[in-house]
């Protein structure tokens, strides 16, 4: 089962864009009122590693950012897998594989 953090400041995503220059990092928006998206969330907290949650109800301007650093326009749910700052994967809704979100954190490390 993965390890779910909650992204909730600027401070959490700079951190994690930081540290996917030493390793890869997952990153998965959110949304609480949404069931394809707990759906998503729940099937991909079966990955072998951390994935970082952004709630976009709480936190819609992290969610613009990862928006604006990434070039990829808002989604819920949305996954990222960053690497040197960039998105080496990204899926959204039922596109979202956690086989495959596995598949490049092992890639990378």
């Amino acid at each position: 089962m993965a390890e779910i953090n909650k992204v909730d400041s600027i401070e959490k995503l700079d951190a994690l864009f930081d540290r996917s220059y030493r390793e890869p990092v997952v990153i998965f928006k959110h949304s609480n009122s949404c069931g394809i998206s707990s759906h998503v969330l729940e099937m991909a907290s079966g990955i072998d590693g951390e994935l970082n949650v952004i709630v976009i109800q709480e936190n819609r301007p992290l969610s613009n950012e990862v928006a604006i650093r990434t070039g990829y326009s808002h989604q819920s749910p949305q996954v990222f897998v960053l690497v040197g700052g960039k998105s080496v994967y990204h899926a959204t809704h039922y596109g979202i594989d956690p086989k495959a979100i596995s598949e490049h954190l092992l890639a990378f490390v």
